[in-house]
């Protein structure tokens, strides 16, 4: 990243103030990779707490508290964690869309909003960030992300679903997001 592209602030290392640079969107690509295919057939995935349909075909990782599905730039994560309460709509806004700014690549928060899955309340937020730069050529895209927090019974389920910026997978997010189960 090159200082005309970076925002600059000053960072005080010691006695020494020194620039430090603040990562910039990147530009989204013109014919983003990354769309699911209408045609993708999905399949029942039952983690730690929870059971949700993912694509058929892409890589898993198992997690302690969950799973990550992943092919080319599309991810899909999900997590599971105790709470005593759900989530408020401003607790979300002041607190989790904060840290995802905060903590991010460059993200851009959208919308928070509460959202009736077929799997009960959640609150959804809807953002922009960029990728990891590739390991070989450093190259990153800007993607559209969403994460929606559903509670029951002491569990807090995320689901982190992200694509490059422009890809047409709502369908496919909708779906997923609809067959979450909190078991």
């Amino acid at each position: 990243m090159s200082v005309k592209h970076a925002a600059i602030s000053l960072l005080t290392v010691g006695l020494l103030t020194v620039p430090a640079l603040a990562e910039s969107a990147v530009t989204a690509e013109k014919n983003p990779p990354g769309d699911i295919p209408d045609s993708q057939v999905f399949v029942d995935y039952k983690g730690p707490g929870f059971t949700i349909k993912v694509p058929e075909g892409w890589s898993r990782t198992d997690e302690a508290a969950g799973a990550r599905f992943a092919d080319k730039y599309n991810t899909i994560e999900v997590t599971v964690a105790t709470a005593a309460a759900a989530p408020t709509l401003g607790e979300v806004s002041t607190g989790e869309a904060k840290s995802l700014v905060d903590a991010g690549r460059a993200v851009k928060v959208a919308s928070v909003k509460d959202v009736k899955l077929d799997g009960g309340r959640a609150i959804r937020i809807d953002y922009a960030a960029n990728s990891q730069p590739n390991a070989v050529t450093n190259k990153q895209i800007r993607l559209e992300d969403v994460r929606f927090l559903l509670f029951k019974a002491g569990k807090l389920v995320t689901l982190d679903m992200s694509a490059p910026l422009g890809a047409d997978n709502v369908d496919q997010w909708n779906l997923m997001a609809n067959s979450i189960r909190i078991q």
